[in-house]
């Protein structure tokens, strides 16, 4: 199983221990599924764990945020997009969760923004909540 995890989640995961994003994480950790994201994606968490509000909340050091985002990017298949979609109107960003997904071949996008769950699929990929994923997560280890 292939997820693109939406940056929204990961923030969520690292600042909401025991929460559903946090699970999936660990999930990723423990190599329940082979995650996938892009540079651009990469690029966004690491100006998202830069904000202020954020950075205070996590009480990182620059090596510490550095070492994260580089475990993620060893850790995941990083795709490179060769297609630029344009299905978010409202929110432009969004489209590059897309891009990524769609170049990985995923089989989930996971995002907690409205924008993205209101597609429900996006050619052929699956968007769904932290809660939902989990859900998936547990039925497929049964």
């Amino acid at each position: 199983m292939r997820p693109v995890l939406d940056t929204n989640v990961i923030v969520s995961a690292v600042l909401s221990g025991g929460s559903p994003p946090d699970s999936i994480l660990r999930a990723w950790r423990r190599e329940a599924f082979q995650l996938a994201t892009s540079a651009p994606l990469l690029s966004e968490l690491e100006t998202v764990l830069k904000r202020e509000h954020i950075a205070k909340r996590l009480g990182w050091s620059p090596g510490e945020r550095k070492a994260f985002i580089a475990d993620l990017r060893e850790g995941a298949t990083v795709v490179i997009p060769e297609n630029r979609l344009q299905v978010v109107l409202a929110d432009p960003s969004d489209n590059r969760v897309l891009e990524a997904a769609v170049a990985a071949q995923a089989d989930y996008v996971v995002s907690g923004d409205q924008h993205l769950l209101g597609l429900k699929t996006c050619e052929g990929v699956q968007i769904v909540t932290p809660a939902r994923f989990v859900a998936i997560l547990v039925a497929g280890s049964r």
